[in-house]
């Protein structure tokens, strides 16, 4: 992966698909600021999954913004998108590769070492530490530091997502820090003061 140190965001769905979601999303996208968007909806069908994901695959298309799928490599291959984000309790990523080949594999590793260590091992294509704020989107069970993103670049080469409660206010400090890429969510989606669009101006 290619990294553009203009488009550091790695943008999460909101939790549901509202009202104006593909409007906000297409001008969002539009900002040149995103590098990737991952489809993470927890409560919804299979079928809405693959109907909901065909549509957002059309729109990073037009935009050229990497398409990524939440826990599911067959979901990923279904839908045809760029990638698959997994969890430490779903497929392996040796499990995922079978399913997707040589598209673009991310996995969680909370604030572990070992877990960066194992991914980079079975051939992830990024690693995600966090959460390095309090966040609302999720409940956080593991926290991060700064020293981890540190440690790991001293010994690993592979591109590192930060996430976890990231606003306009402290997302300077993880660049600084050798994070690649930021992934938000709530910042962006559940904003009370600015729309969708409006957000990205803040993230210089």
């Amino acid at each position: 992966m290619r990294i553009n140190k203009k488009k550091f965001i790695y943008l999460i769905s909101p939790n549901k698909v509202y009202k104006n979601f593909y409007r906000d999303l297409k001008e969002v996208l539009k900002t040149k600021k995103i590098s990737f968007f991952q489809m993470r909806f927890k409560n919804y069908s299979l079928k809405k999954k693959i109907e909901i994901g065909k549509k957002i695959k059309k729109i990073c298309k037009q935009t050229n913004v990497k398409f990524l799928v939440n826990d599911s490599p067959w979901l990923a291959k279904e839908i045809n998108a760029d990638g698959c984000h997994l969890g430490q309790k779903d497929k392996s990523v040796k499990e995922a590769r079978e399913l997707i080949n040589n598209k673009i594999i991310g996995i969680t590793c909370h604030n572990s070492l070992k877990f960066a260590r194992n991914a980079i091992n079975d051939g992830a294509d990024y690693i995600a530490f966090g959460a390095f704020f309090p966040s609302k989107t999720k409940k956080v069970k593991y926290k991060a530091n700064l020293q981890l993103l540190k440690k790991l670049k001293i010994s690993a080469n592979i591109h590192v997502v930060a996430i976890g409660g990231i606003n306009n206010l402290n997302y300077k400090k993880l660049l600084l820090n050798k994070a690649d890429f930021l992934a938000i969510s709530g910042y962006i989606w559940n904003n009370k003061k600015l729309k969708p669009v409006d957000t990205i101006e803040y993230l210089k």
